[in-house]
């Protein structure tokens, strides 16, 4: 009933919509396939004199976090950019490559600690229509997005000695648990399971979980347990139907995040957003999946090539698979695996190529009209993916189809208009 309530909320007419006022929102295209799927994105909002498909009523002021040389050596973002995005408080953002080299700092990271983002929330819902070895997977992970391993304190103590600081603070910790149990109690949800490993790591890990009982002390309403960061692994890949919104440190979360992606079929349908005590900022985020999950081909065969096998059959077939060789006598036996396509992320070998999927960030686009009060946008937007996944007419390679992105994105268009016409 929960599910029901929450992913097919009544949808009305276009009309409506023209009269909430328009807001504006700060778009990070991001690099490679970014600004493919920002686009997808786009096509949901306009005038609504226009009547373009959802009538979201949002401008959009394109921003360009491309970090620029500093006199000191180093790269940063541009501060007309990050002004930008202060001045709006939110923002959808498409995937960003950082550069390997000394100066370059992630830039992701960067922006969580710019705007003080403190709660990393990833919802994991089964999809219809989109097949993994688990059914009615519907929890939500949210983490600790500012310290622990990730706060950047580490240090060479001697050569051949590295040292990292966990940091962990009562203030960020109460923060981020306080945050999990509003969430919980806004979207209907019973438990909070905090994750640690308090039994090894007394000190840091116990002060984040003695925060987490202090805020459910408050919420008595929402049901609260603690668990083993090693038997919620072990429970996840068992049965996820026990878990409902997870709390944890920045680590674990990183981590325990992209698990429960897995479990709903991957980042690529995964939707994410960053949340602060001033601003939000939403976005895909990377993975690397093969691009021929759906084809009926084994993962390894072999290939016997002698001499006149038409170099052209190499030429198709390489598009798909990696070779490697190994020469007996006068045959050339080419072993052939499916290649790892990257198909969200910057995917830099597809960029341009109109191959994107814009799934996850169409869902971050929800979570984020969901966070601005546009429940009855969000709602449309999100059935009208749900329901060209479900009939599987029209979908990206790495969902099991033969369409491009741009095809993909009309299809959702078109059942947008047919939806709006026709509320559940």
């Amino acid at each position: 009933m929960r599910s029901a309530r929450r992913f097919f909320r009544l949808a009305v007419s276009s009309r409506r919509y023209s009269a909430i006022p328009y807001r504006t929102v700060a778009l990070i295209p991001g690099d490679g396939i970014g600004p493919e799927i920002s686009a997808a994105c786009r096509k949901f909002s306009g005038s609504p004199s226009l009547q373009i498909f959802a009538n979201v009523p949002i401008n959009w002021d394109t921003v360009d976090v491309t970090p620029q040389p500093t006199p000191d050596g180093r790269f940063r973002m541009p501060q007309s950019s990050l002004d930008t995005i202060r001045k709006h408080g939110i923002g959808l953002k498409g995937p960003l490559a950082t550069p390997i080299g000394k100066g370059h700092q992630s830039l992701n990271l960067a922006l969580r600690k710019e705007f003080n983002l403190y709660a990393n929330v990833r919802p994991c819902k089964s999809i219809e229509g989109y097949k993994t070895p688990y059914e009615n997977v519907d929890l939500v992970t949210i983490r600790e997005n500012t310290e622990g391993e990730y706060s950047g304190i580490e240090h060479v103590i001697v050569d051949g000695v590295v040292q990292s600081i966990k940091l962990i603070t009562e203030k960020a910790s109460r923060r981020v648990a306080s945050f999990a149990f509003k969430y919980a109690r806004d979207n209907g949800r019973q438990t909070v399971t905090a994750v640690h490993k308090a039994n090894i790591m007394r000190m840091s890990d116990g002060l984040f979980l003695r925060a987490c009982r202090t805020e459910a002390a408050k919420n008595p309403d929402i049901h609260f347990r603690e668990m083993f960061l090693d038997t919620v692994c072990l429970s996840l890949v068992q049965d996820p139907t026990k878990f409902d919104v997870l709390v944890m440190p920045n680590l674990y979360g990183d981590i325990l995040s992209d698990l429960a992606a897995g479990l709903i079929g991957g980042l690529g349908v995964t939707p994410s957003g960053n949340i602060g005590e001033s601003g939000a900022i939403f976005e895909s985020v990377s993975f690397v999946q093969p691009a021929v999950k759906h084809r009926k081909f084994p993962n390894t065969f072999k290939l016997a090539y002698r001499h006149g096998l038409p170099y052209s059959f190499f030429s198709e077939v390489k598009r798909e698979f990696e070779f490697y060789c190994t020469v007996n006598r006068h045959t050339i036996y080419l072993f052939a695996r499916p290649s790892l396509l990257q198909v969200h992320g910057t995917a830099p070998d597809i960029a341009g190529l109109d191959k994107a999927n814009p799934t996850a960030l169409l869902f971050s686009a929800v979570m984020m009209l969901r966070y601005m009060n546009l429940t009855l946008h969000a709602d449309l937007i999100e059935r009208a993916v749900f329901a060209a996944i479900r009939e599987g007419k029209c979908l990206t390679a790495d969902l099991g189809g033969h369409a491009s992105c741009s095809q993909y994105t009309k299809e959702i268009c078109n059942l947008i208009e047919h939806l709006n016409g026709n509320p559940p």
